[in-house]
């Protein structure tokens, strides 16, 4: 899909030098990448202290199965 975006020059060429790319799309594929991935894990971490768990389960016995 054809995307066009305004990006900051200055900024597009930071990231391509620190995470080496090649190409900006490349750059901007993998920072996109990165912001999910981040995102993923800001959801996970908002569900500590939420989930009760069963002080009687056994993880073992369920791993032997």
């Amino acid at each position: 899909m054809a995307t066009k975006l305004a990006l900051d020059d200055k900024l597009i060429g930071q990231a391509m030098k620190v995470g080496q790319h090649k190409t900006k799309k490349e750059a901007v594929t993998t920072a996109l990448k990165e912001y999910i991935t981040h995102h993923r894990q800001l959801n996970i971490i908002k569900l500590f202290g939420s989930i009760k768990f069963s002080s009687d389960y056994d993880y073992k016995k369920a791993r032997r199965r």
